[in-house]
């Protein structure tokens, strides 16, 4: 059975390649909750999926996103993350973020990111 550890850098190497949804796919629980800083969470798969297109959809140009940090214990795990790329409506975007994955079922139902404004 794989760890924690080993799927964690299976969905940040997904992501790194430009494969987020196919990373999303795999590595969400039906049941997840996505949390952007304080505010309150996006819950079930089909609202983040819809959520996620939303963003990508929005991103004109995408230059670099990198690992900077990476952990896991039991069924926690968080990534400090580079992110380069141009947003629709956001303009330039280059800004460092902690996102928080907690894992059940060899998924993640619950992920929180932690950035500044």
């Amino acid at each position: 059975m794989e760890t924690i550890d080993q799927k964690i850098k299976e969905l940040n190497a997904l992501v790194t390649s430009g494969k987020l949804m196919e990373a999303f796919e795999k590595f969400y629980h039906e049941d997840v909750q996505m949390q952007e800083n304080a505010n309150p969470p996006v819950v079930g798969k089909v609202a983040n999926r819809k959520r996620e297109l939303e963003f990508l959809s929005n991103v004109s140009e995408f230059r670099n996103a990198s690992v900077k940090g990476v952990a896991a214990n039991g069924n926690l795990s968080f990534v400090i993350w580079s992110y380069d790329y141009t947003h629709k409506e956001w303009g330039e975007k280059n800004y460092t973020q902690v996102s928080v994955q907690h894992w059940q079922d060899g998924q993640i139902i619950k992920e929180q990111f932690f950035y500044g404004n």
